[in-house]
């Protein structure tokens, strides 16, 4: 076994509402017992499809010691299940980029004689994970006039990276804190005089990152220190929203009435 990175499903949260399950046509995720449970290592590619679809948040991706994802034998489970089934698999690879997978995907068809799952193109089309549908917004033009101001940078702390802070950092002492997903400075123009004026910075991708290292890292901010307040910044996509339920967890778990505040930041930089 190798180490990669693989969906894991706190059991605590799950309510085995099933509504992940349909959007994994790799076949990984079966309710067991009236819990959502990842059957086999095999089967799941860590890609995190099934993540927004969450509506307890309980699917996070981690990085662990487990069998290598095996496309060739997720496809052999996958056209017992029907073109449509294969038709959203293949889907999924496109927009991922998996090209190789999708490459080793469709020899498998061709050697087993099946055709390619003939539908609408998906030119135009996003399928699989909401965040990362390619969107141009070029065509839309300036949208405002173009003024000379010089910006100050609000940024009061280094580093920002939440692997990376210290969880005794002295300026966590009495912080106001923001917790922020990492794209959301790129994609609100107002970011330091709005949201970051004033507070301690932590920045992470709760998509691409290991959330349980997330978890015990913030609950030892706010255990440490003397924390005034937490606001997570994230943008609208859902797989952003992981860590929404994380950090009230260590809120709870802190003893303490911290005032916690989300905020939503659209595609489109606008402030929801």
């Amino acid at each position: 076994m190798a180490k990669r990175k693989i969906i894991r499903i706190d059991e605590n949260k799950c309510n085995g509402c099933g509504l992940c399950i349909p959007n994994c046509p790799e076949g990984a995720l079966k309710i067991i017992d009236g819990k959502v449970r990842l059957i086999s290592d095999l089967f799941c590619d860590g890609l995190g499809a099934c993540i927004g679809h969450c509506p307890q948040g309980a699917i996070t991706i981690e990085e662990r010691e487990a069998e290598l994802y095996d496309e060739r034998k997720v496809m052999a489970n996958i056209i017992k299940q029907g073109p449509n089934v294969i038709k959203e698999h293949l889907d999924h690879l496109r927009s991922h980029n998996e090209h190789g997978y999708l490459k080793e995907a469709l020899a498998f068809l061709e050697e087993k004689g099946i055709e390619v799952p003939a539908g609408k193109s998906t030119h135009g089309r996003h399928v699989g994970c909401p965040g990362s549908k390619i969107i141009d917004m070029r065509k839309d033009g300036y949208r405002g006039a173009s003024v000379c101001v010089k910006l100050e940078s609000q940024l009061s702390n280094w580093p920002v990276q939440i692997k990376l802070v210290p969880a005794n950092a002295p300026y966590l002492r009495r912080a106001h804190l923001l917790i922020a997903a990492d794209c959301v400075p790129f994609a609100y123009a107002d970011f330091h005089e709005v949201l970051l004026k004033g507070k301690a910075l932590l920045v992470g991708c709760p998509k691409l990152d290991d959330i349980s290292c997330y978890a015990e890292k913030i609950s030892a901010i706010l255990r440490e220190n003397y924390i005034l307040s937490v606001t997570y910044a994230h943008m609208e996509v859902p797989c952003c929203s992981g860590l929404i339920s994380v950090i009230e967890e260590a809120i709870a778990a802190s003893g303490r009435n911290i005032p916690f505040k989300d905020v939503t930041i659209s595609i489109r930089g606008e402030k929801k």
